[in-house]
């Protein structure tokens, strides 16, 4: 047999294998029940404990208007709030308990083995003044830098829960005020230059729990965990402001930060910017960089994303390495995205394992996106700098309405990065859609199947990259 019969025998069975993979994947029954990370590992039974902690057993319990702490709106009480927290530390731990009503403070600083609690109707107010924030070490943005403290500082503080039917208020109308005059007068005026404090920071910890309490108006990032692992955060209503002349600019909902093993469940978010958000690192040489690192086993589950969120989870865009994260039976109200890559030209970046099931709702620009982001970007020289991908993307049981299903956008501001697209699926997905298109052709080995956008089937189960890849091969 000649050379050239035999390479276009083996082109073409290359295509019937991989439509026969596909045809075969019809009709069966999806991840009915999640056992596995999309990497195939088993999802430890850690991620099925959904059990409410229960603050009657961690000790003493701190109520702060036992200790001379006035409910006054109006009163300042950082110091006072603080002695509590320091007392309670002293004597082995325990529950410091926020009652009824409303307590200002500026940045309280929470130790090992303490706790916060709210009873029903309690309201701790951050200041709005950031004199009262002190300049601590923090991870903000992809570097090490001196930032101002959170409202909630945990820091090597394993075991650290927030609990209770309360509220922690970042009162943040004077810093977002702030933030929009100084963009105003310098539209490169970044984000750390606009001097706001987050609502709550928990660094190097472990085993932490956020259940319940309602976290609003964050002046900045609303709750940012960085370098701590097995994190639960149930049931918590996380909002910020922005309609009218009110924009809560960059007050991310949650942000994790070299974090590994992390349950999202329940939750109500409806903030100015991303819903869950993964971070790790950035710049050109982010891989040798001590400081960052990845972000593995993210479970967001049963969530509600609302009108005002960019995105139910962001890939970046201060990441380098995410793997096995799931978003399952989330509902969307239109919010600009449900799922978004952000691939930053100056960084390396690793997104894969990546399963999306389940989800409904509405968008306001695309389901799923994978885009170039160059805010603030600073590219460096490096010949062997590695390829950025998005690899292994599961899309399943999906129905949205939206301007597109799937886009993929390769310039921003004037810049063309060019990342790669490898082994997505779609899965059983129905949508109205602007654009009544699905285009996998920058994608490699994508399988469609079952895809319905504006009643008409998508029937391709090969992308046209692949199938040409693999026809010309020779």
């Amino acid at each position: 047999m000649k050379k050239e019969a035999l390479l276009s025998i083996l082109r073409y069975t290359s295509v019937i294998l991989l439509m026969f993979q596909c045809v075969m994947s019809q009709g069966k029954n999806p991840d009915k029940h999640l056992t596995h990370w999309p990497d195939g590992t088993k999802i430890s039974s850690w991620f099925a404990d959904t059990t409410k902690i229960d603050v009657s057993g961690f000790g003493r319990q701190y109520v702060v208007t036992d200790h001379g702490v006035t409910s006054d709106s109006t009163l300042l009480q950082t110091e006072a709030i603080q002695r509590v927290i320091d007392l309670c530390a002293e004597n082995g731990g325990g529950v410091i308990v926020i009652p009824s009503g409303t307590f200002l403070s500026g940045a309280l600083f929470f130790k090992q083995g303490t706790h916060l609690h709210f009873e029903k109707g309690g309201r701790l107010k951050g200041i709005d003044d950031i004199r009262h924030y002190p300049l601590i070490k923090m991870h903000m943005e992809g570097k090490m830098i001196d930032y101002f403290a959170a409202l909630v500082t945990a820091e090597h503080c394993s075991g650290f829960t927030i609990s209770g039917e309360g509220v922690i208020d970042g009162n943040g109308q004077r810093f977002w005020d702030e933030f929009w005059i100084r963009r105003k007068q310098n539209p490169k005026c970044t984000n750390l230059e606009a001097l706001r404090p987050q609502l709550v920071y928990i660094t190097n910890s472990n085993d932490v729990t956020i259940q319940d309490v309602h976290l609003i108006n964050s002046p900045y990032w609303t709750t940012h965990l960085y370098r701590t692992n097995r994190v639960r955060i149930i049931d918590c209503t996380i909002k910020s402001p922005a309609q009218g002349t009110t924009h809560a600019p960059s007050t991310d909902a949650v942000d994790l930060d070299i974090c590994n093993d992390v349950m999202i469940r329940g939750c109500n978010i409806n903030i100015c910017d991303d819903g869950v958000c993964l971070k790790g690192g950035k710049g050109t040489f982010v891989d040798r960089d001590s400081t960052a690192g990845a972000v593995n086993r993210v479970l967001v589950e049963n969530c509600h994303f609302g009108n005002r969120t960019n995105a139910g989870i962001t890939f970046g865009s201060e990441a380098w390495m995410c793997r096995n994260v799931i978003m399952n039976n989330c509902h969307f109200h239109d919010s600009d995205h449900a799922l978004l890559f952000k691939m930053r030209p100056d960084t390396p970046q690793t997104y894969e394992h990546v399963l999306m099931m389940n989800c409904s709702g509405s968008t306001k620009y695309a389901a799923i996106e994978v885009s170039t982001w160059t805010q603030f970007y600073n590219p460096e020289e490096r010949p062997d700098k590695p390829e950025s991908i998005v690899n292994n993307v599961t899309l399943r049981n999906l129905q949205f309405k939206t301007s597109s299903l799937f886009r993929i956008q390769t310039k921003h501001k004037g810049i063309n990065h060019q990342f790669r697209l490898s082994n997505f699926t779609f899965d059983n997905i129905n949508a109205k859609a602007g654009r009544d298109v699905l285009d996998v052709s920058k994608i490699e080995k994508a399988v469609i199947n079952n895809v319905i956008i504006n009643g008409k089937k998508r029937h391709s189960c090969i992308s046209p990259w692949q199938y040409n890849h693999v026809i010309q091969r020779s």
